[in-house]
């Protein structure tokens, strides 16, 4: 069996971190579906920008646009969706046969909306309703700013996935939103099936900390921190709070890995895949790292429920001088802020883009 055909066989979905025009007109992303388990996508600003700036393929798109008259934020939400409405029609027979646990992709509300609840709710809904497809999650950061708009966003009925988590107290609070939103659609006589994942980002916490701690500790805190939301994870599901939604037809807000392509260049590529393997979870994966996993991957063992060794892993770091608490609300709040950012490249790389292209005609 492939690594990642076992790894999807022990019960875990593998989604990949990207999107481009090519990897969609190419057949590549249809052959990781069917070759490599790949059963879902994210995309963010960053990738968006990396692909409509190095290639062509959105040339001719972004002609006709602008002649339409669309510009900056609009224009670009229009190519976003023509690529993720063509991937998640490749997604939809994983997302019929599953009932909606798999066969997502998701697309990114504009970051600079994120204090404002009720501006994001409205985004969210506009954008579900301009993609028209089941299968699409809107993300939404999982700030204390955003966590009103993940609620009513699931209120509403639009599936959300909530992105820029670090700690097991982050990915609490967003599942706290996400039931709230439940909870309030069963009492109004809604159908509380409303798709939802928790995106937990891992090697940034490494990143963070390899200059800090002495290399015995090297590449361990982000897989500790992991294990112990996991942990938090498989509480929530056995809590009784659960279980009466899951009665009521309600799904798991599945946890999802993110960040999981090393940044060390010392260290295994794989290391984050291999580490994380876990029942009902999702891993997103950037393309060098699926084809590394697919091609001299394992899968070893699964996490274990009750977090393993990750509060001994933990206490050493705390031992070390790192206050990890502290760490996991700057790295919130730095991820935030870098969202900003790559949005606002994104948009100038829109606006180069659309005047190169109107000065060749």
């Amino acid at each position: 069996m492939d690594p990642t055909q076992e790894l999807h066989e022990s019960g875990q979905s593998l989604w990949l971190d990207n999107i481009t025009r090519e990897l969609l007109t190419s057949g590549t992303l249809a052959r990781y579906i069917n070759d490599l388990s790949v059963t879902g996508l994210t995309s963010n600003p960053t990738i968006f920008d990396q692909a409509i700036e190095s290639t062509s393929a959105y040339d001719e798109t972004i002609s006709r646009l602008r002649a339409a008259g669309l510009v900056g934020e609009e224009l670009f939400f229009e190519l976003a969706l023509e690529d993720l409405r063509s991937a998640a029609d490749l997604f939809q027979p994983i997302w019929a046969r599953t009932n909606g646990v798999d066969g997502w992709v998701s697309l990114e509300v504009s970051p600079l909306l994120a204090s404002d609840a009720e501006r994001t709710l409205a985004e969210a809904l506009r954008l579900a309703a301009k993609a028209d497809r089941p299968n699409l999650l809107i993300k939404i950061p999982g700030t204390p700013e955003g966590l009103h708009a993940v609620e009513e966003s699931i209120f509403a009925g639009v599936p959300v996935n909530v992105t820029l988590l670090f700690s097991p107290e982050q990915y609490l609070a967003a599942a706290e939103a996400y039931l709230r939103g439940v909870e309030r659609r069963v009492a109004s006589g809604l159908d509380p099936a409303v798709g939802s994942v928790a995106s937990v980002f891992v090697s940034r916490w490494d990143v963070a900390v390899k200059d800090r701690v002495a290399p015995e500790l090297a590449n361990r805190l982000g897989i500790a921190v992991a294990k112990q939301t996991y942990r938090a994870y498989r509480e929530l599901l056995d809590a009784p709070r659960f279980k009466r939604l899951a009665k009521e037809g309600a799904r798991a807000q599945r946890l999802l890995w993110a960040s999981t392509g090393t940044k060390d260049p010392h260290a295994p590529d794989v290391l984050y895949v291999r580490a994380l393997a876990a029942s009902f979870t999702v891993n997103t994966m950037p393309e060098k790292t699926l084809l590394a996993f697919a091609e001299h991957g394992d899968v070893a063992e699964m996490l274990a429920a009750d977090g393993g060794d990750a509060e001994a892993t933990l206490a050493a770091f705390t031992q070390a001088g790192v206050d990890v608490g502290e760490l996991g609300r700057d790295l919130q709040k730095q991820g935030a802020e870098a969202f900003d950012r790559s949005w606002g490249q994104l948009l100038d790389c829109i606006a180069r883009k659309t005047q190169a292209l109107a000065g060749t005609q």
